[in-house]
């Protein structure tokens, strides 16, 4: 019999053309692959109108806020429907970077220094400058939403003032706001499938940093290097680091992890549980470096599907 597979995309998350066209492309595949695709978009209806009784998997192909921090994966439960990426917990986890940091260091995993700020009491004066030195921050400081993904919201600061300024913006849309030390180096990341590593890219951003318009516009003309240009024992190394982060998060079927190198060190920045599976993205295109198919990548998805995540 023919599986039924319903794919889950768009969403209401500042990410929603992203997952758009991660989910577009997966339904192409999912289709050449010769199974049943009906599609869903939370935008439009609410998760608990999911028929459970009319599929037989989840293709979860959302992005960001109420698709990859939880909220999704706890309707799929309640639905008894096997989804495919993380569960649950090692969602939210991951995509709530104060979280996941802490598992990084509990885990001897090296990350950025860091604090976390919470705005929610507005009338609080907050003495930044005194709370940066205390906490042994040198600039630039990287300020960004602590639940946000696809660089949405980071701001590189090289001084107090575009500290205060990058506050100010925030505050309007976020309660708690990360301040971490930026790594300057290369970028890298690391695709993990199944709990293994499948390898390791390096991106060439002409931009700032590697933010949202390097990571989705051919215009801005990313260079991507595939193998990353690393010694053999470093290569191998941040492999192990990616298996060790997925792990210690309790990850399921894909992720990919973001690192900067650095005097010899691997920082790691996060773990994404919903990497991108459009044109663009990276998990495809290591994949296809190891020979995967982005078919057999989709494949491979469906099938590691389950529910208690």
């Amino acid at each position: 019999m023919q599986k039924k597979i319903l794919v889950v995309l768009g969403g209401t998350s500042r990410e929603r053309n992203v997952s758009l066209n991660s989910g577009r492309a997966c339904i192409k595949s999912l289709l050449r692959l010769g199974y049943k695709v009906k599609t869903f978009d939370p935008a439009k209806q609410f998760f608990n109108q999911i028929n459970n009784k009319k599929f037989d998997v989840i293709f979860n192909a959302l992005h960001g806020k109420n698709g990859e921090d939880g909220t999704a994966q706890s309707y799929f439960e309640y639905l008894k429907i096997p989804y495919t990426h993380s569960g649950v917990i090692s969602s939210m986890n991951a995509m709530d970077k104060s979280i996941s940091k802490e598992i990084f260091n509990k885990n001897n995993i090296l990350t950025p220094d860091y604090f976390i700020l919470n705005l929610s009491n507005k009338n609080t004066k907050i003495d930044i400058n005194k709370l940066i030195n205390k906490k042994k921050l040198n600039y630039p400081i990287v300020v960004k939403p602590i639940n946000e993904g696809s660089s949405i919201g980071v701001n590189i600061c090289k001084n107090l003032k575009s500290v205060k300024t990058a506050i100010k913006i925030l505050a309007k849309t976020y309660d708690n706001l990360m301040f971490e030390n930026f790594i300057c180096g290369q970028e890298v990341q690391v695709a993990v499938m199944k709990g293994k590593a499948l390898g390791a890219i390096e991106l060439k951003p002409r931009r700032k940093f590697y933010d949202y318009k390097a990571k989705y516009s051919k215009t801005a003309k990313t260079i991507h290097i595939m193998p990353a240009n690393l010694k053999k024992n470093k290569y191998k190394e941040v492999l192990k680091i990616s298996e060790k982060a997925h792990k210690a998060l309790n990850c399921k079927g894909v992720t990919r992890s973001d690192f900067k190198f650095y005097k010899n060190r691997f920082y790691i920045l996060e773990v994404n549980t919903q990497p991108g599976m459009t044109n663009l993205s990276l998990v495809p295109e290591i994949a296809k470096y190891k020979k995967i198919s982005f078919d057999s990548l989709v494949k491979n998805i469906v099938l590691d599907a389950s529910i208690n995540r």
